[in-house]
């Protein structure tokens, strides 16, 4: 068992925990929404898509997210997962993204989807 992301009390007043395949997906999320340069010795860590949410939309920003994904996702987490694929919706001044992928320690193949917060003030 690992502390579960978001920071969390459970039931009985002790740090929440959770399981493996949980945990991975956990990971996944601190990268998607964890801008480059916020992490203090890791510069280069995160998919940036906070900042994406104000840009303009269309299938070009599709594209250019799904690639930032894919390869954010290969280069922080290819020792824990394989992703199958990445599928980007923009929704208004919200991303939905999609991953499959394979979580390798359990050979489990797991599908996760994450919202970017709405960019309105």
């Amino acid at each position: 068992m690992t502390i579960d992301h978001p920071y969390d009390i459970d039931g009985s007043g002790r740090t929440a925990t959770t399981g493996p395949d949980d945990h991975v997906r956990d990971m996944i999320e601190q990268l998607l929404l964890t801008s480059p340069g916020e992490r203090v010795m890791r510069p280069d860590f995160g998919a940036g898509l906070l900042q994406l949410v104000f840009e303009p939309g269309g299938p070009e920003a599709a594209a250019t997210t799904q690639y930032l994904v894919q390869s954010a996702l290969e280069r922080h987490l290819g020792q824990v997962l394989t992703a199958d694929r990445v599928e980007v919706e923009a929704l208004d001044s919200t991303l939905l993204i999609t991953v499959s992928y394979v979580v390798l320690r359990t050979r489990t193949r797991e599908v996760a989807t994450f919202r970017t917060p709405d960019g309105r003030p």
